[in-house]
């Protein structure tokens, strides 16, 4: 298992300094600069802006594809369904569908869609030469034509007439918006609306039931982990006294992060970051002279955040969102971890809420629960049970408040967790006489291990979106996002040089990690 960062032996600093070096040495071979983080995939909302609606100033809903982002597109997307429209820009009855097809689309594309995350309203230009073989793998008869079906589904797939079983279907009765609309809403079980507006009409799943759901976290994870940095760089908020809290948060996230993406994106940052903020940057105008570069870091890529949540969304705009995303990121790191990381761990995580939660109540009350802890975790078992534990704290906290003065979100009320529901196998007893759960901590331990684990990840594997476990795919992934040329002739020189590159970078890597002091001199949490 590929584990980088945290060990206190000599070898896992250079398996830290091997893993970033490469990065590093794959991005300047393939990038014109050696600090750009705009070389990856187009995304979805990219895509929005640079179509314009006919006669309006706002940008098209529906996402244009073509013959080389088809299935790329497709494949990422976090939408459950996708609706195809094949057309012809010369084509009359197109053009004046395409209003139509504009107004279903304006409820689920986009950050400012209403309900987001469930379909994906695209488009294919057949009269574009590119797509002349795309449209023929879809029998495309007469335009224009509407296909629905899980947008994996589409990827290298096509359609023909008389196939007898497809798990792609024709779109029969969809000429007008109404239309449409009603068949979406028959296939879903929903009521979707014309006029719906954000948080109203929603088709909203309870997370209690259905353990499967939190699959559809990931992407929250990521849209927390991209919001969280992109508060800690508008706020300006890495100084002198938070650099070193922030490298630690950060070396745990490039190794244990659930998102390839993002552990892709924070290794790409670590190794730039001693140029953009070295340790005499609060001296000198260094901050405001990469201001552009920084304002360029994109941590989980470009498509993220979206602008929506997914499993984290409440039923109203001020409810769940952030908060929950960031709670899953942290109990899906607390179950990553080795038991000789978990000290590192708490460490990381209790400085980065410290130094960086802006919500100053909520970082008050954890810092609290985190000084409480006398002994250092041995095991990653105690680190993720403490979490959990703290978790429920919080919301026994936030139940009280919220009932006193109706702040709770009516379908997402804060409850002890897990329900029974999710693990009836977690609970003993319940102590009447002190109003206090008895838990099989066992048990709790291992539905925090799957659920956050195994569980939350799944959805990604099943879409090839991380290799093996999780963790050494962020490399391939790099080298196959990047716009390299390969030469098969210079493999082998290439491979060899490489080699060198890595070798002498882990080395120069692993001296400057001894120089921080990072992993010897752990700062106490008094001193934060």
């Amino acid at each position: 298992m590929f584990r980088p960062v945290f060990s206190i032996s000599g070898m896992m600093y250079l398996h830290l300094g091997l893993y970033l070096c490469m990065l590093s040495v794959c991005c300047s071979a393939t990038m014109s600069s050696s600090y750009s983080f705009a070389s990856r995939r187009s995304i979805l909302r990219e895509v929005n802006d640079k179509g314009k609606s006919g006669g309006g100033d706002h940008p098209d809903y529906a996402v244009e594809l073509n013959a080389t982002n088809f299935d790329a597109l497709l494949k990422d997307t976090p939408a459950t369904f996708a609706v195809v429209e094949f057309f012809a820009h010369w084509c009359p009855a197109c053009r004046n569908y395409k209003p139509h097809y504009e107004k279903v689309a304006r409820l689920f594309n986009g950050p400012d869609a209403v309900h987001p995350g469930i379909v994906l309203m695209t488009r294919v230009d057949c009269a574009s030469k590119i797509n002349t073989k795309l449209c023929d793998k879809f029998s495309v008869g007469h335009y224009p034509m509407l296909f629905w079906g899980s947008p994996s589904k589409f990827v290298g797939a096509g359609w023909e007439p008389k196939q007898e079983k497809s798990d792609i279907r024709v779109i029969d009765d969809a000429r007008t918006a109404d239309r449409l609309l009603n068949w979406i809403n028959k296939q879903l079980g929903s009521s979707f609306g014309l006029d719906d507006q954000k948080f109203q009409n929603e088709l909203l799943s309870s997370n209690v039931s259905d353990p499967g759901q939190i699959a559809r976290a990931i992407y929250d994870v990521e849209e927390a982990t991209s919001t969280a940095f992109d508060i800690i760089l508008e706020h300006k908020m890495i100084k002198p006294g938070t650099r070193a809290s922030l490298i630690k948060f950060l070396q745990l996230l490039a190794a244990h992060h659930p998102s390839r993406r993002c552990r892709k994106g924070t290794a790409e940052f670590l190794v730039s970051f001693d140029d953009l903020y070295p340790t005499d940057f609060g001296s000198t105008n260094k901050q405001e002279d990469d201001k552009s570069s920084v304002r360029n870091l994109k941590i989980c890529g470009k498509d993220v955040p979206r602008g929506y949540w997914m499993f984290c969304r409440g039923s109203k705009n001020e409810t769940r969102g952030f908060s929950c995303g960031l709670w899953v990121l942290l109990h899906s790191l607390s179950v990553r971890i080795d038991d000789g990381e978990s000290q590192f761990t708490f460490n990381a995580i209790c400085d980065f809420v410290h130094n960086f939660f802006i919500c100053e109540e909520c970082r008050q009350h954890f810092y609290k629960m985190c000084s409480s802890v006398s002994s250092p975790f041995n095991k990653a078992r105690d680190f993720a049970l403490w979490l959990w534990s703290s978790h429920n704290k919080v919301n026994e906290r936030l139940m009280k408040e919220e009932a006193s003065l109706d702040t709770a979100d009516p379908k997402f009320p804060k409850t002890i967790w897990p329900q029974k529901q999710l693990c009836s196998s977690c609970y003993v007893s319940f102590d009447q006489r002190n109003n206090k759960m008895e838990w099989n901590q066992d048990e709790v331990f291992k539905f925090l291990t799957d659920y956050y684990g195994k569980m939350l990840a799944s959805l990604y594997k099943d879409r090839s979106i991380v290799g093996n476990d999780g963790r050494e795919g962020a490399v391939e992934e790099l080298i196959v996002a990047t716009n390299a040329i390969v030469v098969p002739v210079g493999a082998a020189l290439a491979i060899a040089v490489a080699s060198c590159a890595f070798g002498a970078l882990a080395c120069y890597w692993r001296s400057q990690q001894k120089s921080r002091k990072y992993f010897h001199h752990l700062h106490s949490l008094k001193n934060i």
